[in-house]
């Protein structure tokens, strides 16, 4: 059956670049069609109708041409472009990590409209938030669950419950971490050849508590330690580094806030 010549679709822009003189490439990520990287031409005019429309973390309503190498915007309508979030250096490289594993973790034109509804609800989130200076952890903690909940999408949620190796159920205090052998260890199985680092029980509960939570409109304000704070980013980071094979360009830009931050608190 013969595709039509054009479709519709809204999608989250994840990342952008410049095309020619005046064009973009935009990739999104639609809730029809899974990640697309589309051609905006003339979009870097200032007289453009599409100027501004392919920041990245902005939500966009389209009507799409198909080609033969890239797809053409012919109609675009902003539908939230995520003031909130753009009004920070410390929110924008929070939503600039939502992008950058959205788009490591999604493969071209194969939808789930869950990651979308995920997305969109953990940008409001951090939109919400008052500011990363209160020395709890809670505003990366939105994060942490996005970073568990699109492992669980993508079919590489770590085993938190059991040891990965023998099965056994752990016991408190009695429980290390290796993201290369997919989740926790029980302290008498030694797998080859991947790192294993030390597991926290209150780490571990953080990391349960995230996993088990139904929404992230529904975590809990937590007060955690810094020690536990800095464990739970490492475990999460370490795990989706593991999985996307490579450092995340977002995480230095998320350090960097972090430090500010404390020079301010």
């Amino acid at each position: 059956m013969t595709q039509p010549r054009t479709y519709r679709a809204v999608g989250l822009t994840l990342r952008k670049s410049p095309a020619g003189e005046a064009d973009v490439i935009s990739s999104l990520y639609t809730r029809e069609h899974g990640k697309l990287d589309v051609l905006a031409r003339g979009a870097r005019r200032l007289t453009s109708k599409l100027m501004g429309h392919f920041e990245p973390l902005t939500l966009v309503r389209l009507s799409l041409a198909r080609g033969r190498t890239l797809d053409t915007v012919a109609e675009a309508e902003v539908v939230n472009a995520f003031p909130d979030v753009k009004a920070d250096y410390a929110s924008v490289a929070r939503g600039l990590h939502i992008a950058e594993l959205i788009d490591g973790f999604s493969a071209s034109s194969s939808a789930n409209p869950q990651v979308l509804d995920l997305a969109l609800q953990t940008l409001r989130v951090i939109g919400s938030q008052p500011g990363v200076g209160d020395g709890g952890g809670a505003s990366d903690l939105p994060l942490r669950y996005f970073d568990l909940q699109i492992l669980q999408l993508s079919g590489f949620m770590p085993e938190l419950y059991q040891c990965v190796e023998c099965g056994a159920e752990l016991e408190p205090e009695r429980h290390r971490y290796a993201a290369g052998a997919g989740g926790t260890l029980c302290p008498d199985c030694i797998p080859e050849d991947v790192a294993v680092r030390p597991l926290s029980l209150p780490a571990l509960k953080v990391m349960r508590l995230l996993h088990r939570t139904e929404s992230v409109e529904q975590l809990p304000r937590l007060s955690m330690p810094p020690a536990v704070h800095a464990e739970v980013n490492a475990l999460a980071t370490d795990t989706v580094q593991y999985w996307l094979d490579r450092q995340l360009r977002s995480q230095s830009f998320i350090d960097a806030t972090n430090i500010d931050a404390t020079k301010f608190a």
